[in-house]
């Protein structure tokens, strides 16, 4: 279902940014609607992105930020050797499947946050692709916004290249109207 953000329902600051990062990720599951695992798996486009690895890669992204904030999670720990498969369903993953364990991530992140102080902040780990400063859970909040909007963008582009629907058509789809 497609997911408005309105000011109306907003309690909190917490409510507020995890209404947004809800709203990105009702893009990625859109963008996912009527397809079979191999059509989800197909690379339209030069890029290496699949609409099944951008699910799989913001479920380990999703995953990975909240288990650094301090939620009890299980995080995936990836080397060189196996990067690449953040990026592509394996073995027996499924589109289903993986959906059903992001929504479990995203149950998991929306408690926590919900549960923590916003200006509690943390070290990152010793890393180039990360800011070398203590962050706040707020931070991480913004960080995983703007992480599945850039990523939910790519989606909307992948499935225009794969069958030509739009955002607009997979909305209409999704709430019985098409």
């Amino acid at each position: 279902m497609v997911k408005h953000v309105s000011s109306e329902n907003l309690r909190t600051e917490a409510d507020a940014l995890l209404a947004f990062l809800d709203e990105q990720r009702g893009g990625i599951r859109r963008a996912l609607l009527g397809l079979t695992d191999e059509q989800a798996a197909t690379k339209p486009s030069a890029s290496e992105l699949s609409l099944s690895g951008l699910l799989k890669h913001v479920t380990e992204t999703e995953q990975g930020w909240i288990r650094l904030a301090g939620a009890d999670i299980e995080g995936i720990q990836r080397t060189e050797a196996d990067w690449a498969d953040s990026f592509r369903l394996v073995g027996s993953e499924t589109v289903a499947g993986e959906l059903a364990h992001w929504q479990r991530v995203a149950d998991t992140t929306d408690a926590y946050f919900r549960a923590a102080s916003l200006a509690t902040s943390f070290p990152l780990p010793e890393a180039p692709w990360y800011p070398k400063e203590d962050v706040s859970l707020r931070w991480v909040l913004l960080r995983l916004i703007t992480e599945m909007a850039r990523h939910a963008g790519h989606a909307d582009i992948i499935r225009e290249t794969l069958d030509g629907k739009t955002a607009f058509e997979l909305v209409d789809q999704e709430s019985g109207r098409g």
